[in-house]
């Protein structure tokens, strides 16, 4: 049973009070942290959106005294009182109303709760399906309602800055038609339209091109985004994107004017300083370096090519990886030569997880002793050009890597990523921010035999390559860029194509024929005729975004009602059965495998 607030409003929230107000009559209301009965006395903590505030019952209060007592943590309450100081040997520094404390005058105890089944606390230590499950009450938690303050936060600089840099916000359709973009699509059944579909959308991309044929200038949307898709940590079947476009721009335009707002949106939301402008770094150098076209430049550990050194030499690990158009590739992770052979063979493991099928290695002791995998193959000339190009020290281990370029520079990209989680030198409060530029237009495909989109097919190649897209398609550059932080990465985009001729020809190299084009694309490729302006994007995933803000782990930290690996949720057992007569109305039968 609970009480009414009738006759009650609610004055401050708790965490607004302090010292100023001490002699004030004020009305509180929120959740009980914790109740401590001390015979005479009964000490509540309140909490709300804002924080914990004490509140005291003594027993000259009678019938409201021992009503306090039957207090019990998440119980709903309504309380006047006044604030007072605490006693200087009371205060606590670490509350934000520490000073202070209310003394009961009216207690209303709204709501009765059961005892949760998780903790309503900080940093809890949870099975997450069982936070998921009752994510009602996981979302009460101090620091979970941190990450929503600060989702709130950002996307809120999102419109105020692009509102004042001339976009206007439009909200494009969630039922669509289904185009290919890359993953399945969700579908949903068309009641009116037998046996049609509409589709929920992976991205707004060609309705706000359209927004740009229609002259909107520039475009901006908070949109929701649905793909049919195998889920990892930073992955949901429905995720948010900060989605724009702009006309008549060239890649520096959107990439300054995107980089404004990330930097306005840190400096806001989190009161940090970026230094602008961030570096850029074309996809070849990053792939060089790094090994991935999403590096985490927080640390050294760069990919060094041997391939050179090797080429001849006696390890034939090595001179077939090279023999067949592979490479041999390094990474020195500087102090490392402590690794024990358990720990060494562990890192051996990593790089067989992305295909490579094994690693050598060189380990050089504090006291430069050299130890190695493969060193009864080379000669000592060889080893020591090794070192020197690895710039070896002692006290360090470097990791080679051979086999087919894309195999080592995801292996060896990995790889380092490993190393610098066991050494620990990844800094949650280091915001390293850098754009990847000058994507390969296309993707060759070896199951299919054919080149596809790298990205998407109205991805616009720099001018430079045009004539290389009937000679050699492979080398084709895309005036695509993503912009990176700590190796993840928060959001991509491109200059489309505009051109009607342009636009048909790469339709036709990705295996389109005119009549597979129309029939997907037919309502993009029909506006283009009729007057497209220079266009470009980008989308920023809030979801990603808020992730590294917050210096959380998982994205389902941030998304209120997330969904599990396999696209439930355990809350309220999403997907699940629904009416036959649901079904039949949209002409729908289950049939069993």
């Amino acid at each position: 049973m609970g009480e009414s607030i009738y006759g009650l409003k609610r004055s401050h929230k708790c965490t607004e009070l302090g010292v100023e107000n001490i002699g004030e009559t004020v009305t509180v209301m929120g959740w009980v942290q914790k109740q401590r009965d001390l015979g005479s006395l009964v000490f509540v903590d309140l909490r709300d959106i804002s924080g914990i505030l004490q509140i005291v019952f003594t027993d000259k209060d009678g019938e409201m005294f021992e009503r306090a007592k039957t207090i019990r943590s998440e119980f709903v309450l309504a309380v006047v009182g006044t604030v007072s100081a605490r006693a200087p040997e009371a205060v606590n520094k670490k509350m934000a109303t520490g000073a202070i404390e209310i003394t009961a005058k009216e207690l209303r105890i709204l709501s009765t709760a059961e005892t949760p089944p998780i903790y309503i606390e900080e940093n809890l230590d949870a099975n997450e399906m069982t936070r998921l499950k009752y994510r009602y009450l996981d979302l009460r938690r101090p620091d979970m309602q941190r990450n929503f303050i600060l989702r709130h936060r950002v996307a809120k600089v999102a419109r105020d800055y692009y509102d004042e840099n001339g976009f206007l916000e439009v909200e494009t359709p969630i039922l669509i038609k289904s185009t290919p973009e890359g993953a399945r699509d969700y579908l949903v059944p068309s009641r009116v339209h037998q046996g049609k579909f509409f589709a929920l959308p992976q991205s707004p991309q060609l309705y706000k091109q359209l927004l740009m044929v229609s002259g909107f200038d520039r475009y901006f949307q908070i949109a929701k985004c649905f793909r049919d898709e195998d889920l990892r940590a930073d992955r949901q079947p429905e995720f948010t994107q900060i989605d724009i476009e702009m006309s008549f721009v060239n890649v520096d335009d959107v990439i300054t004017c995107n980089e404004g707002f990330i930097k306005r949106a840190f400096k806001e939301a989190l009161g940090v300083e970026l230094e602008t402008p961030f570096i850029r770094m074309p996809y070849a150098e990053a792939m060089e370096r790094f090994g991935s076209d999403k590096p985490d430049i927080r640390f050294g550990m760069e990919l060094v090519n041997m391939s050179d050194l090797v080429a001849n030499c006696g390890f034939k690990v090595f001179t077939d990886a090279i023999a067949s158009g592979g490479s041999v590739r390094a990474i020195n992770a500087k102090g490392c030569s402590k690794f024990s052979r358990k720990e060494i063979d562990a890192l051996v493991e990593v790089v067989k997880t992305y295909k490579a099928k094994g690693m050598a290695w060189v380990s050089i002791s504090a006291d430069n002793e050299i130890k190695s995998s493969f060193a009864k193959f080379m000669t000592e000339e060889e080893m020591k050009a090794l070192l020197e190009r690895a710039d070896a020290q002692p006290g360090d281990l470097i990791c080679f890597v051979a086999d087919k370029n894309d195999i080592v520079f995801d292996a060896l990209g990995q790889l380092r990523l490993e190393v610098a989680r066991r050494l620990n030198i990844l800094n949650p409060d280091e915001f390293k921010f850098l754009w990847v530029t000058e994507f390969p237009l296309f993707e060759y495909d070896e199951e299919e035999k054919r080149y596809v989109a790298k990205h998407h097919p109205f991805t616009c190649p720099m001018d430079e390559d045009l004539e290389l897209l009937d000679t050699d398609p492979g080398k084709v550059r895309a005036k695509a860029y993503d912009i990176v932080l700590n190796g993840v990465e928060l959001g991509g985009g491109s200059i489309r194509i505009h051109i009607q001729d342009l636009q048909a020809k790469m339709l036709e190299m990705l295996g389109f024929t005119e009549e597979d084009a129309n029939r997907k694309f037919g309502f993009l490729l029909n506006a283009f005729k009729y007057g497209t302006p220079p266009h470009g994007g980008m989308a920023f995933g809030l979801d990603r975004m808020i992730m590294l803000m917050a210096k959380t782990d998982s994205i389902r930290d941030v998304i209120a009602f997330p969904k599990v690996q396999n696209s439930s949720s355990p809350m309220d057992n999403a997907p699940d059965i629904v009416d036959e007569g649901q079904l039949e109305e949209l002409h729908i039968r289950i049939t069993k495998d």
